[in-house]
């Protein structure tokens, strides 16, 4: 289910900017959430691998003494730096450094180790191997993504939602799929987060669930930041011809939307909770 990875740089070069602009929000629960399931109260640490520009790492840092955002891209780490000089956010510090360079990199121990949708590219079972042994005993492993499917939809406000099949259309019309990253391509996933975590020293994890942003809207130039936020439209995929890809995108959006807005729906938030036993 989990191989080893060998990390490309160029998987969202030119991203960084887009990300925070471009990312819809996760549940304004999210952190109440987490205080209630995990009965966080304002000690221990954070770790958040994969951070980004600090997204997630940024909204938990309140909720213990110090945080570490960890990532391999050094873009992403700027910003993150940038935003949290901009809130005045003194508690977190910014690893430059792969997962799989754990624990060495960030040495624990943890309260609690986040992947804000970023465990997938890891080595996934070797990577929760080195997150078990760096938690305090009580601590949890959370994945956070957006999650659609089983959720109920939401009766949208009056404004159209984004024409995403209209969007990736146009993705492929200039890249030719929808399947290319980095240097590479996507490899096909096939398996959950809770088949990998079963077998490790953690077990059978639990998913609770906090509710989305039921009347989210975006602007034209948030959907397509969105797009260049992601792996398989990120902005050194297209070259010399990035320009002419945001004039058409911006083009088709303004034609879809009489005042430019659009309505987004990523779902609910799911937190998926791997914890590591307490000592008796």
């Amino acid at each position: 289910m989990s191989s080893v990875r060998t990390y490309d740089p160029t998987l969202y070069a030119g991203s960084a900017p887009h990300y925070r602009r471009g990312r819809p929000p996760y549940s304004p629960q999210l952190e109440a959430t987490l205080v209630g399931e995990l009965g966080l109260d304002g000690r221990g640490r954070l770790l958040d691998v994969g951070c980004g520009p600090g997204i997630l790492t940024l909204r938990l840092a309140a909720l213990f003494e110090e945080a570490i955002g960890l990532d391999p891209d050094a873009d992403m780490l700027a910003e993150g730096r940038a935003a949290a000089e901009a809130g005045r956010i003194a508690t977190v510090r910014w690893v430059h450094a792969r997962a799989e360079d754990l624990p060495d990199a960030a040495p624990g121990p943890y309260r609690l180790v986040t992947f804000g949708q970023s465990y997938q590219w890891t080595d996934e079972r070797q990577v929760a191997e080195a997150v078990y042994d760096m938690l305090e005993p009580g601590g949890a492993m959370a994945m956070v993504v957006h999650s659609v499917e089983g959720r109920p939809r939401p009766d949208p406000p009056s404004h159209p939602p984004i024409p995403h099949d209209e969007l990736r259309a146009l993705v492929v019309k200039y890249l030719g799929s929808l399947q290319r990253m980095g240097q590479g391509t996507a490899a096909v996933r096939d398996h959950r987060f809770e088949d990998v975590l079963v077998q490790t020293r953690f077990g059978q994890p639990r998913t609770v669930l906090a509710p989305g942003i039921p009347d989210l809207l975006r602007d034209v130039d948030s959907v397509i930041s969105g797009y260049l936020s992601t792996s398989y439209s990120a902005p050194h995929l297209y070259g010399d011809r990035l320009d002419d890809f945001i004039a058409d995108a911006g083009t088709l959006l303004e034609s879809r939307s009489a005042d430019g807005l659009f309505w987004d729906w990523p779902g609910d938030t799911a937190i998926i909770l791997a914890e590591k036993v307490a000592a008796s």
